[in-house]
């Protein structure tokens, strides 16, 4: 156990929604000062259910209903939130498909946000096998990309 005083869980919910050509889904985000690359999903509301939470960002960030398929991968190492003092993060990640095709605006490059749009955040799929761990912005998210890279990953 870190020496740090630690009070609250951080818990995130995230989606790993890939394409028929090996292609997972990224989020290109700027926040709290900082441009950020991960998979898709965000914050758990007290009160709701994991799945439920991937559900209602999908739809607050895709303007999209989901499928979950199955349960991917929950943090099993320590770490501690990065934009939240006295707080361990532990994130939740699930396969999941978009229940309709998409009709969300698919980014041809990193940090592609549209002019005068209100949240700054966009999508945009790129090969499973071609990302390397450093375009990922938080350690978390680099190990399911390197569980994914090791399983040989093929949806």
């Amino acid at each position: 156990m870190p020496q740090e005083k630690l009070n609250q869980f951080n818990i995130r919910v995230y989606g790993l929604f890939i394409n028929e050509r090996l292609e997972i889904l990224l989020a290109d985000e700027e926040r709290f000062g900082m441009r950020m690359t991960k998979f898709p999903g965000g914050g758990l509301h007290f009160g709701e259910g994991t799945i439920d939470c991937l559900k209602r960002e999908a739809l607050e960030e895709l303007g999209q209903e989901i499928e979950v398929i199955r349960h991917f991968y929950t943090t099993d190492f320590y770490q501690k939130a990065r934009f939240h003092e006295n707080q361990q993060l532990i994130s939740i990640y699930y396969l999941a498909k978009f229940i309709q095709s998409e009709r969300f605006r698919i980014a041809q490059k990193p940090f592609d946000f549209k002019p005068g749009q209100e949240e700054i955040l966009s999508f945009r799929y790129r090969k499973i096998q071609e990302i390397s761990e450093e375009e990922l912005s938080f350690p978390v998210d680099r190990h399911v990309l390197q569980m994914m890279k090791a399983k040989g990953f093929e949806a």
